[in-house]
């Protein structure tokens, strides 16, 4: 480490540069499927590795309903100053939105960048017309959660935030590698949201990766190892 740390949980495997960080989803923390199995393979390979909350997620300090994405985007920022040497960021759904706007704020230190179901722009294309109107005249909309028992909540201060920080307008400049891993059977983000993200994306080493029978959270035992391997080429 060398900046001082966030003050955000975290849990960091010491090892071989590049430090590979995982940035959850949305309403998501770190100890998800994903970032405990990617923790076990670093610690097989003796991999650099970090997994983190949040600010208001998982057991970090604050308040999830007061936290915006710029907030988020500081906190992957932070994380990166707080780390030696050069990183490569997993970020799933909301998490590949937020590496996108963290590989632009440190260009310098981003070595690669791995996509699982990456959702930049979702305020945009995410919520229907009616539920972007509530937003804005009640401060909230609570959905059913499909993957937990908890309602999932997005507030206006976050929806704005959102919308502030949208990248899908044109090209995106980011010059290091990218691999985008999405299932074809998302139904949460559409596939073709990867494609288009590679078009956009300004460096000339991106690839998609779709996983035909693939899900959104692409946890299985087999997408986990399509993201071991993944990760490794990317560094190779």
């Amino acid at each position: 480490m060398t900046a001082p740390f966030p003050p955000l949980a975290h849990h960091f495997t010491p090892g071989a540069a590049p430090t590979v960080i995982f940035l959850p989803g949305y309403a998501s923390d770190m100890s998800g499927t994903k970032a405990l199995a990617l923790e076990a393979w670093a610690s097989r390979t003796g991999q650099a590795y970090l997994r983190f909350d949040y600010r208001g997620c998982g057991t970090s300090r604050g308040d999830f309903a007061d936290q915006r994405l710029a907030d988020w985007r500081d906190d992957v920022v932070g994380v990166i100053d707080a780390v030696a040497g050069p990183v490569v960021l997993v970020g799933s759904s909301m998490g590949g939105w937020l590496m996108l706007l963290a590989a632009l704020a440190r260009p310098g230190r981003v070595a690669g960048l791995v996509g699982i179901a990456a959702a930049p722009d979702f305020t945009d294309w995410g919520f229907t017309t009616d539920e972007k109107m509530t937003i804005l005249s009640e401060g909230r909309i609570e959905r059913t959660n499909p993957y937990g028992p908890t309602p999932t909540l997005y507030t206006r201060a976050f929806w704005s935030s959102g919308e502030a920080l949208r990248l899908m307008a044109g090209v995106i400049a980011v010059d290091a590698p990218a691999r985008l891993i999405h299932g074809m059977a998302d139904p949460d983000v559409p596939y073709l949201r990867s494609v288009r993200l590679a078009e956009l994306l300004r460096s000339a080493d991106v690839q998609t990766i779709l996983i035909k029978d693939g899900d959104h959270r692409l946890s299985r035992v087999g997408d986990i190892a399509v993201l071991i391997r993944t990760i490794e080429d990317l560094m190779s």
